[in-house]
C-alpha cells in the first residue's frame, strides 16, 4: 500500500480509503490511486484485513462432500457465483464424508479468518461447531442435510416428498412389486426411503423388505450388482426406485444387460438421461438454487441478520420421460 501511495503521490491513508471504499476521496485522486494500483498489481490482503478490529474478512469457506459428484459441483458453482457478486472470495474444501477430515478442514478455514461457512455435513457429531460460532463468531449454513448436534440455518430439498412422488408414480402405472435401492446416507436417502414407505402405506400395499436393498456403497457398480440380483430372483420386482443418480445408472446398465424390462424412476437427474433410447423418468430438484439459497442465507448472517435459525425445504418435481411409465411386464 505504501508503494501505491508513493506512486500516486498521496498519503497511505488515502490509498486505504480508496481500497476499502470508506471515507471521501476526490474523484481525480481516486483515479490516480487506481491507476497506481493497476500499474503495481497491488492486491488487498484479506487475511491481514480480517485481523484488524472491526473488519470482516471478505472470504467464505465452502466445505463439500465428494467433488466427483456432479450434484456438489453444481451446488458449489451456484454458491460461488452468489458470493462473488456480493464481493466475497470462496475457499473450497472437501471432507469426503470423513468426520476427522471435516473437523480439520473447518479448523483450517477458521484459521484463514473466513467470514462464514457453508457446509455439507457428514454423519459425525457437529457439537464442536458451537465453539466456532460462539468464540470465532463465524456464521454457518448447512446445505443438503442438517448436522447432528449443531443448530444453524439449513437448506435441504424435499427428499421425503420426492421419494413418495417417485413411488406413487410407479403405483399409478400399475406396479405393486416396487424395489428401492438405497445409497448409504444418514439423511437424504433415508428420507427418500421414508417417502417410499409412506406411498406404499397410503396405497394399501404391504412393504416387502426383500425389495428394500441398502447398498454398502453408493456406486454405480454396487447398484448394477444389486439390480442383477433383484431381476434374477424367483419373484423379481416390476419396478425399481433408485435413490441417487449413480444408482440409477447402475439399474439401467443391469436391466439392459439382462434384457429385463423394468420400470425405473431415479432421484436426481443426470447427464444424457433424456437422450437414452427410453428416456429416464426422474425426481429432480434445482441443485443450483440449493447453492444460491445457502449463499444468500450466509451473507445475510454475515451482515448481521439476527433472526432464529431457519430451515428451508426446496421443492422437487417429477419429470416423466419414459422409464417410469412402463407398465408391469409378464414374468
Amino acid at each position: 500500500m505504501r508503494d501505491v501511495a508513493e506512486r500516486a503521490g498521496v498519503a497511505v491513508v488515502t490509498v486505504s480509503r480508496v481500497v476499502n471504499g470508506i471515507g471521501t476521496v476526490r474523484e481525480e485522486t481516486a483515479e490516480r490511486v487506481n491507476a497506481a494500483i493497476n500499474a503495481i498489481g497491488y492486491q488487498r490482503n484479506e487475511i491481514a484485513r480480517s485481523l484488524r478490529p472491526g473488519q470482516n474478512s471478505m472470504t467464505i469457506g465452502l466445505l463439500l462432500g465428494d467433488l466427483t459428484n456432479p450434484f456438489y459441483a453444481s451446488l458449489a458453482k451456484a454458491a460461488v457465483d452468489v458470493a462473488n457478486r456480493a464481493g466475497y472470495a470462496v475457499v473450497l474444501s472437501t471432507a469426503d464424508e470423513d468426520p476427522e477430515v471435516e473437523r480439520r478442514a473447518v479448523g483450517e478455514l477458521i484459521g484463514r479468518r473466513v467470514a462464514g461457512l457453508i457446509i455439507v455435513p457428514d454423519q459425525g457429531d457437529h457439537a464442536f461447531l458451537h465453539e466456532v460460532n460462539a468464540h470465532d463468531h463465524v456464521p454457518i449454513v448447512f446445505v443438503d442435510r442438517p448436522a447432528t448436534g449443531a443448530e444453524a440455518d439449513v437448506v435441504v430439498v424435499d427428499n421425503e416428498g420426492g421419494g413418495a412422488a417417485a413411488t406413487q408414480h410407479l403405483i399409478d402405472h400399475g406396479h405393486r412389486r416396487i424395489a428401492i435401492l438405497v445409497a448409504p446416507s444418514y439423511y437424504t436417502t433415508g428420507r427418500r426411503l421414508r417417502g417410499y414407505r409412506k406411498a406404499l402405506r397410503r396405497s394399501g400395499i404391504p412393504a416387502d423388505e426383500d425389495l428394500v436393498v441398502t447398498l454398502p456403497r453408493g456406486t454405480t457398480d454396487d447398484a448394477s450388482a444389486a439390480t442383477h440380483a433383484l431381476l434374477t430372483s424367483p419373484r423379481p420386482p416390476t419396478a425399481i426406485f433408485s435413490t441417487t443418480g449413480f444408482l440409477t445408472e447402475g439399474v439401467l446398465r443391469a436391466s439392459q444387460q439382462l434384457r429385463a424390462p423394468v420400470a425405473v424412476v431415479g432421484f436426481d437427474d443426470f447427464k444424457l438421461a433424456d437422450m437414452l433410447p427410453t428416456p429416464v423418468t426422474v425426481v429432480t430438484s434445482d441443485t443450483e438454487e440449493l447453492g444460491r439459497h445457502a449463499a444468500h442465507l450466509l451473507i445475510d448472517r454475515i451482515n448481521g441478520q439476527g433472526a432464529p435459525s431457519r430451515r428451508t425445504v426446496l421443492p422437487v418435481r417429477l419429470i416423466a420421460r419414459g422409464t417410469g411409465e412402463l407398465g408391469p411386464q409378464p414374468q
